[in-house]
C-alpha cells in the first residue's frame, strides 16, 4: 500500500524536476530556441499541478 511518506517523496521529486526544468527554460528565454523554452515552460505547468495532486492524495491518506 502506497503510504504519505511515500507520495511526500514523490512531490519532492517532482518540484525538483519541475525547478530543473524551470532554469532550462529560462536559459533558452531571448534565443533562437525560445520556442523550446515555451514548451518547456507547459511542461512545468503539468507538473506543478502533478505535485498539487500528489499533496492532496497524501492529505487523503493521512485524512483515512
Amino acid at each position: 500500500m502506497v503510504s504519505q511518506a511515500e507520495l511526500s517523496s514523490l512531490e519532492t521529486a517532482i518540484r525538483e524536476l519541475s525547478e530543473r526544468i524551470t532554469v532550462a527554460a529560462d536559459e533558452l528565454v531571448g534565443t533562437k530556441e525560445e520556442d523550446v523554452a515555451i514548451d518547456l515552460y507547459e511542461v512545468e505547468r503539468s507538473l506543478k499541478t502533478a505535485q498539487r495532486r500528489i499533496a492532496r492524495a497524501a492529505e487523503g491518506l493521512a485524512s483515512s
